[in-house]
């Protein structure tokens, strides 16, 4: 009997495992079906695209581009994201909203109002089907920051970096692996930021957590779990006053896996550092069938014409489970349900061979054996552990607010790294990482949940990336207005 012996603890040896599988599989297909033990449920990996077998461009992990004392910047997309960041940006110092653009004029009137609300002044305005494109070729602007529908996130944050812009764009920031490697390809070529706002990996206990790993507290993080579950169907994606043209409620049509896996998965990847030390490896996903969403179009049907267009559509399932493999043999679960009548949840639980941290259900708990902590032990990890940002900046941002705080803290960061030539937190890396976790679901879904390969975006170069600096060294220069009229977020 033929005998394999395969070695995978060694890192810059490890046999690639698709060429190995594909080459089995031409010409000899006998001794394939004979080898249970290099298949995942009988049948091989997908095979990934081949792109990330190709050299690197440029390594934008760790990257600092050339300070910029102000920072231009033109938002596009002004609806319900888009007009809190004109209003949050607007706070901080060294910071210009000099373009404003959304394709319905009345939006961008509303943020000019919040613009003079806070002394600042008039933007220029572009609208249209394809104003993105004029406000991106604009050469007065440092950054472009994009919360658009999904669909154009790729599009324009491409464009505006091939303009000379950096790029922000809110999540996820692509919904295809060839979206994915086109974000990573162009900020490589063009040596632009290309930043996805995750802002879930700035709120408070995800940043005590994220230090507490850094200090070792936890030891090494073997497994971790993150979600998105927030029931959106009535309030938000079936809401005719919800998301323009009803484009939320159109990306549940037609698409089943986790459409939105970053807010749950960006901290712990972070925890975890992925593309910074390790790489997603694989991954598998199932959904449940819908049992809400159509019942939902169906009523609502009833009483209003307007939803009879949506009614026994392909919805996607309730609840979509995926687990990830790391190389070095870590897990991780990400979930995504917003269809489902429960308590809001990211989860955000980090197991580690000395610790474990919990934030859902709440209260956020902690423990280093089997039982949580008091509160008063929390306390004094939170006075020990959180990081400077927080420290810094922790009590305005929960003044000017944005889910809490944790979305200014992300916005002021952001320019404070841009104004002080500082690399960002979260590169194009983890912008096509995070969202492609999505795209890969949506493939293993459709395979009755078989094994997906994840490419590797940064072509190898994670093996000696470091994790991003959390001590504010060489920034914290930028201030805050002291300005505060009623724009709380």
């Amino acid at each position: 009997m033929l005998k394999l012996v395969f070695n995978y603890n060694f890192l810059e040896m490890k046999t690639d495992r698709r060429k190995f599988i594909q080459q089995l599989s031409v010409g000899a297909g006998a001794l394939a079906t004979g080898l249970p033990s290099l298949v995942k449920g009988g049948v091989p990996h997908e095979l990934g695209p081949g792109r990330d077998n190709n050299e690197q461009h440029f390594n934008m992990c760790g990257y600092a581009a050339p300070k910029i004392e102000t920072v231009r910047i033109g938002v596009i997309g002004l609806g319900m994201r888009g007009s809190e960041a004109v209003g949050r940006l607007s706070y901080i110092d060294g910071v210009e909203i000099v373009a404003l653009c959304d394709k319905y004029p009345d939006r961008i009137a509303a943020a000019q109002k919040t613009l003079e609300k806070m002394q600042r002044p008039k933007a220029r305005e572009f609208t249209g089907e394809e104003g993105w494109k004029a406000l991106c070729e604009d050469k007065n602007i440092d950054l472009v920051y994009t919360p658009t529908p999904w669909s154009l996130h790729t599009p324009i944050v491409v464009y505006a970096m091939k303009n000379g812009k950096h790029a922000c764009s809110e999540i996820p920031a692509a919904k295809t692996l060839d979206q994915c490697w086109e974000l990573v390809e162009t900020s490589e070529k063009t040596k632009k930021h290309c930043m996805m706002l995750e802002n879930c990996c700035y709120d408070f206990f995800e940043l005590l957590t994220l230090n507490m790993v850094r200090n070792g507290l936890f030891g090494e993080i073997l497994h971790a779990e993150g979600a998105y579950l927030h029931d959106l169907s009535r309030g938000y994606i079936f809401n005719k006053n919800g998301y323009a043209d009803m484009w939320r409620l159109k990306e549940n049509i037609g698409r089943n896996g986790n459409l939105y896996p970053t807010h749950g998965l960006g901290p712990i990847a972070q925890c975890m550092n992925i593309n910074r030390g390790d790489k997603f490896d694989h991954l598998v996903s199932m959904s449940t069938n819908d049992f809400t969403m159509n019942d939902l179009a169906r009523e609502l049907s009833a009483k209003d014409d307007f939803f009879k267009p949506y009614v026994d559509k392909p919805y996607r399932g309730n609840m979509n489970t995926t687990i990830v493999r790391s190389f070095k043999g870590k897990t991780m679960m990400i979930q995504h349900d917003v269809s489902s009548p429960r308590p809001y949840s990211r989860i955000h639980l980090l197991s580690g061979t000395k610790g474990c941290a919990s934030k859902y259900p709440e209260p956020e708990k902690i423990a280093f054996g089997h039982e949580w902590i008091k509160e008063e032990e929390l306390k004094n990890l939170y006075d020990k552990y959180s990081p400077p940002i927080v420290k810094h900046i922790g009590t305005i941002a929960k003044d000017v607010g944005g889910h809490g705080g944790m979305d200014f803290i992300m916005d002021w960061r952001t320019i404070d790294c841009l104004r002080n030539g500082l690399p960002l937190d979260q590169n194009v890396y983890d912008a096509a990482t995070w969202s492609g976790v999505g795209v890969l679901s949506e493939q293993s879904v459709g395979k009755n949940s078989k094994t997906i390969d994840f490419p590797d975006f940064t072509r190898g170069s994670w093996k000696t990336n470091k994790p991003h600096d959390m001590t504010l060294n060489g920034g914290a220069t930028t201030g805050v207005r002291e300005v505060k009229p009623q724009l709380k977020m």
